[in-house]
């Protein structure tokens, strides 16, 4: 990997979840958002983008993730008892000390939500329609990994469900922070994809989320 920086002895990841979000630039188009940089400590952002899960065979299908839903991989059960960097990453998601951080940021009620955080390895020919995530999500975090080369491989923001807007720059340990609305139109348009678009998507979502095998920590709504 090109990104080599290691964090100081005295970085500790929720240290630098906070930092990254009081940095954090909000955006009012074309619906509020907050992009941030620098998210993670460099060790632990380059440990996830190592993961060693497998990309979605697409079959020629694209359009909606949930078309490929048998072969999605999730920070939650086994993976979090096989990996570390997943597990440190859904326990700082986790902790009161964020969730009171991206809800004084956002405004999001995130209070008695879940954690679902989802792993996305995307190869050529994947790309998303354009959604707004509204319904039982509370929150949505798009964590971006990735390698040079591929900035132009970022999140589409829409002002409507067929307006593009722009192209959200896929960097290196930045991400997109959104709070679903009636306009929060986002996707993927269709574009050549050089080798893994590798994303990490955190959720909080309401207890009538239905697919409890998905979330981090089924049993302990996230609370202040």
């Amino acid at each position: 990997m090109a990104h080599a920086a290691v964090a100081g002895p005295a970085e500790t990841l929720e240290d630098t979840l906070l930092a990254s979000l009081a940095a954090a630039e909000q955006r009012a188009s074309p619906f509020v958002n907050w992009r941030v940089t620098r998210l993670l400590p460099p060790r632990l952002a380059e440990a996830l983008a190592r993961l060693p899960l497998n990309p979605v065979d697409l079959g020629g299908v694209s359009g909606r993730r949930e078309l490929h839903n048998d072969q999605r991989a999730y920070f939650a059960g086994d993976v979090l008892e096989r990996f570390a960097p997943a597990r440190a990453l859904a326990e700082a998601f986790q902790s009161p000390r964020i969730v009171q951080a991206l809800m004084l940021l956002t405004g999001a009620l995130l209070v008695g939500t879940y954690l679902r955080i989802e792993y996305a390895l995307d190869l050529d020919g994947f790309w998303l329609e354009p959604h707004t995530d509204l319904g039982v999500k509370a929150f949505t975090m798009l964590f971006q990994l990735g390698q040079g080369g591929q900035e132009g491989l970022g999140t589409d923001l829409y002002s409507g469900p067929g307006a593009w807007a722009e192209t959200v720059p896929f960097g290196w340990n930045s991400a997109l922070l959104f709070v679903p609305a009636a306009d929060t139109w986002h996707g993927v348009e269709p574009r050549p994809i050089e080798g893994v678009r590798r994303s990490i998507i955190v959720n909080y979502v309401t207890e009538e989320w239905r697919a409890r095998d998905q979330l981090a920590f089924p049993d302990r709504p996230v609370g202040v």
